[in-house]
């Protein structure tokens, strides 16, 4: 059901403030099994996600229109690309903790917004006011402040920005509710996430071992994957576009907490000059939003 009057719900209050504090939290898991490869992990985050959303769309009775996609080409292929974009999304995100870079993935949480702008006027010609414009000014040269004080593009940051700001843009054109167009990408997934399991395990290699903490932690994988998403499915529903955009700065928050107090990661003179910018150019983007509804 959508939201026709536009206007915010407790209901959808309650279903995306969930969503954004388990993808707050998702680090803490991911770093449980950061001594596993990435791929692996992403392999199994794609199985064990199959049985959860299906589940949750039999119970909700919503499967029905996943058969009419699977028997449309053009459909198809639309989730063929967009479950390709949010494996590389998972993939650069799981590689990043491990790496102790979890706070590039706060870094690219926070520009995606501001890149999900910039991107509509680019593709779409959706016109920015000056400042959104300012807001997208303000967020490059943040990129430009790491890149030269690093020697390097922030490029985990960088992946996630674009990885997940095309795949928002091409979702848009899949015919398909968020929850079911979720089962439909992790279905299309799931022959090479199996085929490399197999292989894996026939290399000798794996971590899937029976009746161990790995066993548990990569089988929850699909939950933690999968149920936020949904949640935040139907959070959306109801609410207003400017509260969810307000709101899309709690996961990317705690993220650079946790990446800051728990795991220890240094913060350096050079987020300290960067992370502030993105907040200015995040609360440009805000004030934008909100002038732009009155108007």
């Amino acid at each position: 059901m959508e939201n026709p009057k536009n206007q915010d719900t407790l209901r959808g209050f309650g279903f995306a403030l969930s969503a954004y504090v388990l993808w707050g939290f998702l680090p803490l898991y991911l770093k449980a099994v950061s001594h596993i490869p990435a791929i692996e992990v992403v392999a199994h985050r794609v199985l064990w996600s199959v049985p959860v959303a299906g589940l949750i769309l039999i119970v909700l009775g919503r499967t029905s229109d996943l058969g009419r996609i699977l028997r449309d080409p053009k459909a198809l292929a639309m989730g063929c690309i967009t479950a390709t974009l949010v494996s590389i999304n998972w993939g650069v995100y799981v590689w990043a903790i491990a790496a102790e870079r979890t706070l590039d993935g706060a870094l690219g949480y926070y520009i995606n917004p501001i890149f999900s702008v910039f991107l509509g006027a680019m593709l779409l010609g959706e016109k920015l006011n000056k400042l959104q414009w300012a807001a997208v000014g303000l967020a490059a040269a943040a990129v430009g402040v790491l890149t030269y004080a690093n020697g390097s593009l922030p490029w985990p940051a960088l992946a996630l920005t674009f990885s997940w700001g095309f795949y928002a843009y091409f979702k848009r054109s899949l015919p398909i509710g968020p929850n079911q167009g979720f089962l439909l990408e992790v279905l299309i997934l799931s022959p090479v996430a199996l085929g490399y399991l197999i292989w894996l395990g026939g290399q000798g290699g794996g971590h899937f071992v029976p009746l161990t903490i790995d066993m548990w932690l990569l089988m929850g994988c699909g939950i933690v994957t999968a149920v936020p998403l949904m949640l935040y499915a139907n959070g959306a529903k109801g609410l207003r576009l400017a509260t969810i955009g307000i709101m899309q700065y709690i996961a990317p928050t705690m993220i650079m907490l946790i990446a800051v107090f728990v795991f220890e990661e240094p913060f350096g003179s050079a987020r300290a000059i960067a992370f502030p910018m993105i907040w200015a150019a995040l609360g440009l983007y805000t004030f934008a939003m909100f002038r732009g509804r009155k108007a």
